[in-house]
């Protein structure tokens, strides 16, 4: 995963800068060592280490002090970052004051700082794609309002099927963003636990003081405290993945819809900002799509990846924790990416009105058979009356509307008028409960 210092050329594109400054190699030798600044401390209050050794502690917790290079390296030899981070971190406490640096990561294990350092990377990046999906949500709420009783075609399998409108398409994204937006904040919730067990999850090196360390770094920490250290159980942080990846879909899903809604054959939308082409002067790709398209691809074997290492062995795990260091950051980032490509695209999303009328009207009415069907089957039967607005549609094949065909027909016009079957055939007329549903989601998002 990138750094998120810069050294990405594709960081920008797919990613977003807040939040990789959050993932970044930096913060996260930040976050441990702020863990590690916290533990002195509470320690302290609670007469396990001297008061005297806090403030040296706490003056070289910072990574600004640190070689990212040298730490990488050595940690290369040592399995993990926190064991050469520790070992760099007494160097520079030995310059304050030698007498401290005894005292340093006093009764933790690497995992204890690994662990807890990535939660407080969690809780600083995750709320930026809660922001985003806020606007995301927001902006559809304001095209599900003002599109309402905007009639479009309605798509099955990629065919028109019966009319609905702009309106209920975004207030199904807009329902769809509430219900991500809810799980995310949840299950970023439930991982904002600290992990401190020492060796083997007993605290046993702390004696009676181990659990009161515990639950007094977690409030330090701003963090809850577990009845249990989790070295082992990973079930936290496998919920935020998956909601994580549902989120990612979610998006991919908006963005399949305005990509489909976008392609020149159909033009009935448009993203605002749209990226060009090398070759061809007149592309105006679609880039937010993209990107959020790119995600949802992506999403799913980080995803994976995170369950498949839940299985950890014993009281500490051999691979399967190491496997989440670089993918649990990835996919926070590519849903960062995502997110805020969605929330963009729908801020500036341009609709045309007119040309979803033209495009419902291609097929002369036949998008509106189904109501037609309804209409005589009053008199004939569901069977026969939609054999012979089956007939009816066969007929326009060769040119002309369903209307004339219908209209033609004696079987037909035994029950109905042509003023009827006009009326039958009105697209506007046979939208449903398409107010009322647009309403109650639009209600429901602006009581949240």
């Amino acid at each position: 995963m990138s750094s998120g210092e810069g050294s990405d050329l594709l960081g920008p594109l797919f990613g977003d800068a807040d939040v990789a400054d959050h993932l970044s190699d930096r913060a996260r030798l930040q976050a441990m060592l702020d863990v590690e600044a916290a533990l002195a401390d509470v320690e302290a209050e609670l007469g396990v280490v001297p008061r005297g050794a806090v403030e040296p502690i706490r003056a070289a917790a910072d990574a600004g002090r640190y070689d990212v290079r040298a730490i990488a390296a050595a940690a290369a030899r040592d399995g993990n970052l926190a064991i050469p981070l520790v070992r760099h971190l007494t160097k520079q406490v030995e310059a304050i004051d030698a007498s401290a640096a005894r005292y340093v990561h006093w009764g933790a294990t690497s995992q204890d700082i690994l662990d807890t350092g990535l939660v407080l990377q969690l809780q600083r990046a995750v709320p930026p794609i809660l922001a985003h999906l806020d606007r995301a949500a927001a902006a559809a709420a304001s095209h599900a309002r003002r599109h309402v009783d905007t009639v479009m075609a309605g798509r099955t399998w990629l065919q028109h099927s019966t009319p609905v409108t702009f309106g209920v398409k975004a207030a199904g994204w807009l329902d769809a963003l509430m219900r991500q937006r809810a799980s995310l904040g949840m299950a970023l919730e439930d991982a904002r636990v600290v992990q401190f067990g020492g060796a083997s999850g007993t605290l046993a090196a702390l004696g009676d003081k181990g659990v009161a360390v515990a639950d007094r770094l977690a409030a330090r920490l701003g963090l809850a405290a577990p009845d249990l250290p989790w070295h082992a159980h990973r079930d936290r942080l496998a919920r935020l993945a998956c909601a994580l990846g549902v989120t990612c879909g979610t998006l991919g899903k908006i963005a399949r819809d305005v990509s489909l809604l976008a392609q020149t054959e159909v033009g009935e939308a448009a993203e605002q900002q749209t990226g060009g082409s090398s070759a061809m002067p007149h592309k105006r790709n679609p880039v937010g799509a993209s990107v959020a398209l790119a995600a949802a691809v992506r999403a799913p074997g980080l995803v994976a990846t995170l369950l498949a290492a839940m299985p950890q062995e014993h009281e500490r795990g051999l691979g399967g924790w190491q496997a989440e260091w670089t993918t649990l950051p990835e996919l926070v980032l590519v849903t960062a990416g995502a997110s805020r490509a969605v929330a963009s695209m729908l801020e500036g999303l341009v609709i045309d009105a007119a040309r979803m009328r033209e495009n419902l009207e291609r097929t002369g009415g036949l998008i509106a058979s189904e109501r037609v069907a309804m209409a005589l089957a009053a008199h004939v039967g569901r069977t026969d009356a939609h054999r012979l607005v089956e007939h009816a549609a066969q007929r326009t094949q060769g040119g002309g509307t369903l209307a004339d065909a219908l209209a033609s027909d004696p079987a037909v016009t035994r029950y109905l008028t042509r003023d009827e079957i006009d009326r039958h055939l009105s697209a506007e007329s046979y939208v449903g409960a398409v107010r009322a549903l647009v309403e109650r989601v639009v209600r429901r998002f602006a009581r949240s």
